[in-house]
């Protein structure tokens, strides 16, 4: 996982992705931070993600207190140019958006899964309602073309999320089982 000062290695783009399609944030002055924000409750994730960001990060995750009751667990990374690449791609008038030209890996979608996915039943939900339903749209047909899902989008409430659906679960899992970290293996449907 060793980089060059300053850059990200390509495992490390995928893992940024699948943060941004998840609950993942940046921030821009000059160049762009990207903060990563749990419940303490995902602990574990957000040291795993640490473990793979450290090298661009000054101070290891906090415990903090959250509105409410909610206890927090988070980081940030250090404003770098690299990650204004990917906040001009991610952000538009800061409101995370979908690029044209996203592409995902098996290790992208884990990650977004991890960050942001849920089950319920026996179907898969991405938790996608703060983007457009035009990019939820998007996100499923790129789902369905790249991986052979059975995908659609939900409607939550109000709000539209994706969900793949009962048939497609199977290879849903297989596709990501790989790369779930043992804390969030309760996520798995096998």
């Amino acid at each position: 996982m060793d980089n060059t000062e300053g850059s990200l290695t390509e495992v490390q783009k995928e893992i940024l992705i699948g943060v941004l399609l998840g609950d993942g944030t940046m921030r821009k002055k000059t160049h762009a931070l990207l903060e990563i924000n749990h419940s303490f409750k995902q602990k574990a994730l957000v040291d795993w993600l640490y473990d793979k960001f450290h090298r661009i990060v000054l101070t290891p995750p906090k415990q903090r207190k959250g509105n409410g009751k909610r206890i927090a667990y988070r980081f940030t990374t250090r404003s770098l140019p690299v990650l204004t690449e990917f906040y001009n791609r991610f952000f538009h008038k800061n409101k995370k958006v979908i690029p044209n030209d996203l592409k995902l890996t098996p290790l992208t979608l884990a990650i977004w899964y991890m960050d942001d996915g849920s089950r319920c039943d026996e179907d898969i939900y991405l938790n996608t309602q703060q983007f457009t339903q035009t990019e939820q749209l998007f996100l499923s047909e790129i789902l369905n073309a790249k991986f052979g899902f059975r995908s659609s989008l939900n409607k939550d409430k109000k709000y539209f999320r994706i969900r793949i659906f009962k048939e497609s679960v199977p290879r849903f899992m297989n596709t990501i089982y790989p790369y779930i970290i043992d804390d969030m293996k309760y996520k798995l449907l096998l």
